[in-house]
């Protein structure tokens, strides 16, 4: 078993292909590995009744990136390599644009409370890749359909990455199998450190 487990995280806005990466990068790696997939964050936030979307706020942040970081610990216990749909710096991205398209304010403290999470945590990422958006390809069937918000979330996670994480990877709609390789690249090496 790899100690720790490479965790690759890949963020971005709705509909910009994450989950079609993640499932390239399971289907190239070895089958004896333990692959875990954790997100759909959002998901669960919004059935349990936080705001999400344009109407996301600090509570529905904080819960979102304590309940990432919160599977991430679970998943290292019994797995080789972990999948984050939308690491936690994703939740602080969807957060500013949010508060940019409302109005809205959510203070200093609880801004840089929220920030300081995001940037201690982010290095824990083995690899982190940032969709980019591509206005000619449609949202997904059953996905929000807001245009701008879809497009002030790409903003804000873009602007956050390049502070934070500036070596991350761009997905782009001509570049999964590159990065996909890197990714597997990525994995053999600590295989082989394993082995040594």
């Amino acid at each position: 078993m790899i100690t720790p487990p490479i965790k690759i995280g890949i963020t971005g806005t709705h509909s910009t292909g994450k989950s079609s990466f993640l499932e390239a990068v399971r289907q190239k790696l070895p089958p004896d590995l333990k692959v875990h997939r954790i997100g759909d964050f959002a998901v669960r936030a919004k059935e349990l009744g936080f705001p999400i979307l344009r109407r996301h706020n600090y509570e529905s942040t904080l819960w979102i990136i304590s309940e990432c970081m919160r599977l991430e610990a679970e998943a290292s216990l019994a797995n080789d390599v972990v999948l984050v749909d939308r690491p936690v710096i994703d939740a602080l991205g969807y957060l500013h644009a949010a508060l940019r398209l409302s109005g809205r304010k959510i203070g200093d403290r609880r801004t840089a409370e929220l920030t300081t999470i995001v940037k201690a945590h982010t290095p824990d990422y083995d690899l982190l890749v940032r969709t980019s958006l591509d206005d000619t390809i449609r949202i997904g069937e059953g996905r929000n359909q807001d245009a701008e918000f879809r497009e002030a979330a790409a903003s804000s996670i873009e602007a956050l990455v390049s502070e934070i994480a500036p070596e991350a990877e761009v997905l782009t709609s001509s570049n999964q199998d590159e990065i996909v390789e890197r990714v597997v690249a990525l994995v053999s090496s600590r295989l082989a450190a394993v082995s040594r």
